[in-house]
């Protein structure tokens, strides 16, 4: 697939995903900079004033630009509201991270992801703090820096970013600052990664995604809108987010509560061989 033009419907669409979660981004920074009480949900999970916002400000904008793709919405789903799937349909995580938000060290997002046939094909993934987004269209990833509320720049004025290959090196290991647990350290071992760059919420894929980092392992609890915008965007830069067997990560299990399997995901695909 070649990549998209600036003006090609699939720019424009992973366009408006951007811009929606850049707005979103303002709520979630007004917020941010004031009190605020965070809340358990059913599940044990935090939520706050910042997620709802944020979200119903995203289903609002996805409503004009597809309106007839479902949308599997983190808090709607966390509320019963989860809709019958069809071929397309739309993972949003309206703020990914909200510990290291209720934390305050900026390493929260907000992701918006196109599943096609099981897979990420489009992504958005926007961290409001430090004003820097990433996005996914066709076989291409981009960055760039955009204020919280600010008007999308075109794709032509992003950086296109890819994955490093390893030449040799140790793998450097991108692992989450909450939830690095005993058997994510031992599947570490096992890829050689002794490196370790700690980063909240789905911005360990864009590490990868920019040749920061290498590996990204996930043994632990997380859901399909917490990954799919950061897979998007890490595939788009040419990696892969695999099962441990090495099976390609997919998505829209509504059986299992969008739950997600354990997983890595990859910069250098050579790291693939030492899952086997």
């Amino acid at each position: 697939m070649e990549t998209p033009r600036s003006d090609s419907a699939e720019a424009q669409l992973v366009l408006a995903f951007a811009q929606a979660a850049v707005s979103a981004g303002a709520l979630i920074m007004d917020v941010y900079r004031r009190d605020f009480r965070m809340r358990m949900k059913s599940d044990a999970s935090p939520v706050c004033e910042a997620d709802e916002r944020s979200e119903e400000l995203i289903l609002n904008e996805l409503a004009k630009v597809c309106p007839d793709v479902p949308v599997v919405a983190e808090e709607s789903v966390s509320q019963g509201r989860v809709p019958a799937l069809k071929r397309e349909f739309l993972l949003v995580d309206p703020l990914d991270g909200t510990r290291e938000f209720a934390n305050r060290n900026g390493e929260f997002t907000v992701n918006i992801a196109l599943i096609r046939d099981g897979d990420p094909v489009l992504g958005a993934l926007y961290a409001p703090a430090f004003g820097r987004l990433w996005l996914s269209a066709g076989n291409a990833a981009y960055t760039c820096d955009v204020a919280p509320g600010a008007q999308m720049p075109p794709l032509g004025a992003m950086r296109q970013i890819h994955v490093r290959p390893l030449e040799g090196r140790a793998p450097v290991a991108a692992v989450s600052r909450s939830h690095l647990n005993d058997e994510t350290q031992a599947l570490m071992r096992r890829l050689g990664a002794d490196d370790v760059r700690p980063a909240g919420s789905a911005m360990k894929f864009c590490l990868i995604a920019e040749g920061r980092a290498d590996v990204y392992p996930r043994i632990g609890p997380t859901m399909e809108w917490d990954i799919a915008a950061g897979d998007a965007v890490l595939r788009a830069a040419g990696g892969i987010v695999t099962l441990l067997d090495g099976a390609p990560l997919q998505y829209g299990y509504a059986e299992k509560g969008f739950a997600s399997p354990n997983f890595v995901a990859f910069g250098d695909r050579i790291q693939l061989s030492r899952l086997a």
